[in-house]
C-alpha cells in the first residue's frame, strides 16, 4: 500500500519536470516564462522599484483627498434620510408588498400585473 503511494508520487513528480523542447523554445522567443539560466539567482541585490515612493508630502495631500471624498459621500447619504422612524415603516410596507408580489399579488403593488 505504502509502495503504491510512493509509486504515485514519482509519477505526478514526473510529470511535472518535464518540459519539450517545443515549449522551452516558445517560452524563449516569446519571453516569458520560466528561462533556466544554469546559476541560482542571487537574492542579495534589490529589485528594481516599478515606481517612486510617495514623499510625505504626496502622501499627505492624497490622504487629504481621500478625506474630503469620504466627507463629500457621507454629506450624500444623510441629506434626505434623516428620519429613521419614517424609513423603517417604508421598510416595513415594501417587505410585506414584496412578498404578496412574489405569492402572486402582484396587483397590490402594480395594478397592470397579471
Amino acid at each position: 500500500m505504502l509502495s503504491a503511494g510512493v509509486l504515485a508520487l514519482a509519477i505526478a513528480a514526473s510529470g511535472c519536470t518535464s518540459t519539450t523542447s517545443a515549449d522551452s523554445s516558445a517560452a524563449l522567443v516569446t519571453g516569458r516564462g520560466a528561462q533556466d539560466t544554469g546559476t541560482y539567482p542571487n537574492l542579495n541585490i534589490a529589485p528594481e522599484v516599478a515606481a517612486a515612493q510617495f514623499t510625505e508630502d504626496q502622501k499627505a495631500a492624497k490622504l487629504a483627498q481621500l478625506q474630503a471624498a469620504r466627507q463629500r459621500q457621507g454629506a450624500k447619504a444623510g441629506a434626505g434620510g434623516g428620519n429613521s422612524a419614517a424609513m423603517t415603516t417604508l421598510a416595513r410596507k415594501h417587505g410585506d408588498d414584496t412578498l404578496k408580489a412574489i405569492e402572486g399579488k402582484c396587483e397590490t403593488i402594480d395594478p397592470a400585473c397579471n
